[in-house]
């Protein structure tokens, strides 16, 4: 027999509810629930956030309700709002679920439909300490809350009436009970169809409680601090930050300033009472942004703020008082204090140091977020809230100047007066409105949880957490994701449009400024473009805005692209050391490359190609003329699947093409361009993979060494295939080029020359008379040709380490050569010697000259003491007069205390006393014996490693004064834009460049004592 299927019940089951406890079955049950008329019930309680966790409270809400459970129960069937805001509540915060717990009867007011006002609100928190106003209770006629806080309003102080040790929870409950009311409406539209509401009416209504908690917390105060009689002194709470612009978060410290009049003990009591009650039993309240912070006065006068901020405040501090505004006790001072303090704020923008000082502040702030949480960080990660009123808020101090329009404290009020004003589209406004929005929905909702001060998202793999968040944000699946998915779109999406209108914000209204790219898009008029220019850093803004003009004039595609490109290239240009510059250097790049159609494709379509471009163009100014005659190097700022195809060339490689490319031609001059061509690019591909913080020290200096050898031998080669053929017989002798200093140590920088010596040797049957004269016209050829004027950097080769040096002869015979170091050598020769390399040439020939000089330069029981004084000797008349006049010799890179000279001649003197003994001394790099020496432990380790660390250092400081300045330099210079630019191509990791310069003086002075201790041994 066939039985007919079960009837499904129209009870819904605790899996179709989402309930997941096992208990849930029981819970339900116990409340009475399981059944056909609690059906609406069940259903709004499967839509709360958490559905386990309100259910579990309303089972604990029974269990101590006993009798009053039925009159919840009952309501609860009844009222579909009361329902909505209870569920909502209980499933998105544990905290307000335990606070109602311990006061079951407190649901009762969640069955107030509208939020209380800030005088209701102030007269609620009042009440829970029976104050009363501070001249006396209140006239019959006006013996109302709401009247004592007109008073109130009007500048006057209550005095508490119960200020023992209980006020703090009785203040706490009070408070706590307006915060689940404004919770409990924000959150019910995740429920029921209740009105959503808005982020401004609930940072507004969070400010007003704040506000009427401190005036409760301050009437503890006085009547704590002044038991006997009246209050003596006037004081005025300031609200700052986030309550200052009424867009508090649910927990949130409470940034305040105190003004008194007098500032005497009585009033910095009250001050500091106050602060302890309220932190206490509401929120932390933060008084750091007073004058000189934590280490200022608490309270200080009017005339006293007015006298700080004239003449010692910092940017940040007027970019903070935008939000200042008064917020209780005496409101008539805290009007006085606004009203002295704002004309300042506007022309804050005007400071020299504006732009350098708002600069510095956001890189600090995004400092404090850990690279691996800044995508998690809702506040100050990247495309975060703060990002959002960061530029609001710089765009206020540029044009609220001439704009009283702009003199608004919230950041939405803010957009909307900067969009009124044409300073952002419209469109810009509102999307950036919308994602801020967003993004502090997500932040409350996350505070709620637990009551914590929180802007952190739940990490990627706890999808649990993610879960419960987008219920709570009242995220809904769209049909092809659950709401996880939507949820982690969306914040993708808002984060990534705070980024983009970020750059928009700044550079779009100035492209439509010179260019309409949207027929009914604002214009800046001329004079705000220049303002908004020089704020954004920009030293010249006219000229800057020349260049705008110039680099998207006409009606060409070309300018058109120009338009879209350059909001965000300026922005990346705006955060380099010299913008100026960089987009001056970006419009001769554009121009040069005019005919080139793939370079603004590159740069449309490769994001990492444009940044890296900007990021070089505004901290250099030995690049742009490098990249403009060796534009492909452009290309290689892209990343390949290896990594940065910056990368990707191997010196070898590069030194074998710069080879092969001269050995094509003929003719030495078109040979040695041809190998100079290659060089430009190699110099444009390490310097600009250096400036990027892509190679190591050594890593530069092996590239740049290898690319100077390869020009070196190539031009060497050329010369020689010329000369053959003109004479039409072979050369009569072999020749070879040393390298000496720093080409013979495979150390160079990019203001190093080629110090060589040259040598030959008469082939079998040859004249030496002719030989060596032919050797000579060799050498000077090569020297003139690699010498020539040309817009690369330049090329020296630089004999004067031959025997009586300029004055001797340019070429010697290796036999020459033996003799003379065998009865002339002087020791600063044979200290030379060490660094003496075969880099060109006939490598034969090279190396049987390196067996002559070997017994020279290591030898037989070490150098003798005479020599040793002979060096000490040099060294120390060097010392005393080679540094250039003006010189600073604390931060001479070269010739100053601890560094490279002091280094290099240190090792030197070691390996002329111990390579005898020490084949690993035989090493012409200061690097590779340095490790020798401390391996065989003539050194201690901790003696090498500050020599070490001070020849890298000054060596990477060399290099990048180069990279910035465009020109060999051995001095870094005093404090200043272009010490900050110094250190930061220097790889330093802030903008600080009086750091890094303490950073420079600290290691060097170490090695100095390194040096004095060891060379004067």
């Amino acid at each position: 027999m066939v039985r007919p299927p079960t009837a499904r019940s129209a009870v819904p089951g605790v899996g179709r509810l989402g309930l997941l406890e096992p208990t849930a079955a029981a819970s339900l049950h116990e409340l009475g629930w399981d059944n056909v008329e609690s059906i609406p019930l069940l259903w709004a309680l499967s839509r709360a956030p958490d559905a386990d966790l309100a259910l579990n409270t309303l089972v604990k809400l029974r269990e101590r309700m006993e009798s009053d459970w039925a009159a919840l129960d009952s309501a609860i069937r009844a009222e579909t709002a009361l329902r909505g805001r209870l569920f909502a509540l209980l499933g998105s915060s544990s905290a307000f679920a335990d606070h109602l717990v311990v006061d079951p009867a407190a649901w009762q007011i969640l069955r107030r439909k509208e939020l209380p006002t800030r005088d209701e609100l102030i007269a609620d928190l009042l009440d829970a300490v029976h104050a009363v106003p501070e001249d006396g209770p209140p006239a019959p006629d006006t013996a109302s809350p709401g009247a004592s806080v007109s008073r109130a309003t009007n500048g006057l102080l209550f005095r508490a009436g119960e200020s023992g040790p209980e006020v703090v929870a009785l203040l706490r409950k009070r408070y706590r009970d307006q915060l689940m009311l404004l919770a409990a409406l924000d959150l019910a539209a995740t429920v029921e169809n209740e009105p959503v509401l808005a982020y401004q009416v609930v940072g507004r209504h969070l400010t007003a409680l704040a506000d009427a908690a401190l005036t409760a917390a301050l009437s503890v105060a006085v009547a704590r601090v002044c038991k006997d009689g009246p209050v003596p002194v006037r004081l005025a709470v300031i609200a700052m930050g986030k309550s200052g612009a009424c867009e508090l978060n649910y927990v949130s410290d409470v940034d305040v300033v105190f003004v008194a009049e007098p500032a005497d003990a009585t009033a910095t009591r009250l001050a500091a009472e106050m602060m302890s009650v309220a932190s206490a039993a509401y929120f932390e309240v933060d008084a750091a942004l007073r004058p000189e912070g934590k280490a200022g006065a608490l309270v200080r006068t009017l005339d006293s703020h007015v006298a700080y901020y004239k003449r010692w405040a910092r940017t940040w501090e007027f970019q903070a008082l935008l939000k200042n505004r008064p917020m209780t006790g005496d409101l008539e001072l805290g009007e006085e204090y606004k009203a002295a303090l704002m004309p300042m704020v506007w022309t804050a923008s005007e400071r020299p140091d504006f732009v350098a000082d708002v600069q510095a502040m956001r890189r600090r702030v995004e400092d404090l977020v850990p690279a691996d949480m800044r995508e998690r960080e809702l506040k100050l990660g990247h495309g975060s809230l703060r990002d959002v009123e960061f530029a609001v808020q710089l765009l206020q101090l540029v044009h609220g100047r001439v704009d009283e329009s702009l003199h608004v404290q919230g950041t939405v009020e803010a957009l909307t007066a900067l969009a009124a004003g044409g300073y952002i589209g419209r469109d810009d406004a509102a999307n950036l409105t919308a994602s801020y929005e967003f993004l502090r929905l997500l932040e409350h909702r996350l505070q709620l949880q637990r009551l914590r001060r929180t802007h952190t998202l739940p990490a990627a793999d706890d999808e649990e957490g993610m879960r419960w968040l987008a219920r709570a944000a009242h995220i809904r699946p769209d049909g092809r994701q659950d709401a996880v998915g939507v949820l982690g779109n969306e914040i993708r999406r808002n984060a990534v449009r705070v980024r983009r209108l970020h750059a928009k914000l700044f550079y779009r209204p100035l492209l439509e400024s010179v260019v309409k790219l949207e027929p009914d898009a604002l214009r800046l008029s001329p004079e705000a473009a220049v303002r908004q220019l020089a704020a954004l850093g920009y030293q010249a803004p006219e000229h800057a805005l020349s260049h705008l003009k110039a680099l998207t004039g006409g009606v060409s595609r070309k300018g058109r692209i120009q338009a879209l490109l350059l909001p965000t290239l300026l922005e990346w240009l705006g955060e380099t050391p010299n913008p100026d510059a960089g987009l001056l250097a970006y419009r001769r790049v554009s121009e040069g490359l005019g005919d080139q159609t793939w370079f603004l494709r590159e740069l449309r379509d490769e994001g990492a190609i444009a940044q890296r471009l900007m990021i070089v163009l505004g901290s250099s100014e030995y690049l742009p003329d490098l990249l403009i005659n060796a534009p492909d190097t452009i290309r290689m700022y892209a990343d390949g699947p290896g990594g940065p195809l910056l990368l990707s060339p191997q010196p070898e490689d590069v030194a074998r093409g710069i080879m092969t490319a001269a050995a094509r031609y003929d003719d030495p001059k078109r040979a040695v361009a041809a190998a100079r061509s290659l060089r430009r690019h190699e110099l444009a591909r390490v310097a600009s993979a250096d400036l990027l913080g892509m190679l190591e020290v050594k890593q530069v200096c092996r590239a740049l060494s290898s690319v100077w050898v390869a020009v070196l031998e190539a031009s060497l080669a050329a010369v020689i295939r010329a000369s053959e053929a003109e004479m039409g017989a072979p050369a009569p002798a072999d020749f070879a080029v040393i390298g000496m200093g720093r080409l013979g140590g495979h150390e160079l920088g990019y203001g190093s020359d080629a110090d060589v010596l040259f040598v030959c040797d008469p082939r079998p049957g040859e004249d030496e008379t002719k030989a060596v004269k032919w050797a000579n016209s060799v050498a000077d050829r090569v020297q003139k040709l690699l010498g020539a004027p040309s817009t690369d950097p330049p090329l020296l080769v630089d004999a004067g380490l031959r025997p009586e040096g300029r004055n001797g002869a340019l070429v010697r015979t290796l036999a020459a050569y033996a003799a003379y170091y065998q009865q002339w050598a002087q020791p600063w020769e044979v200290q030379a010697l060490l660094r003496a390399h075969q880099v060109a040439g006939d490598q034969q020939l090279g190396l049987r000259f390196l067996h002559v000089i070997d017994k020279v330069r290591y030898p037989e029981g070490g150098v003798s003491n005479e020599a040793v004084r002979e060096i000490r000797r040099i060294k120390a008349r060097i010392d005393a007069e080679r540094l250039p006049r003006n010189a600073n010799p604390a931060t001479h890179t070269k010739l100053g205390r601890g560094g490279l000279a002091d280094i290099e001649w240190t090792v030197q003197l070691m390996q002329l006393r111990y390579a005898h003994d020490v084949p690993g001394l035989h090493n012409t790099s200061t690097l590779e014996s340095l490790t020798v020496i401390e391996e065989t432990k003539l050194l201690d380790a901790a003696d090498v490693a500050l020599l070490r660390d001070a020849w890298l250092t000054a060596t990477k400081a060399r290099n990048a004064l180069v990279l910035v300045r465009g020109k060999p330099t051995d001095q870094l210079p005093g404090p200043g834009l272009l010490l900050s630019a110094v250190a930061r191509v220097a790889g330093w990791p802030n903008d600080d460049g009086s750091e890094f310069l303490d950073h420079y003086m600290r290691v060097t002075r170490r090695a100095k004592a390194v040096v004095e201790r060891v060379f004067g041994q």
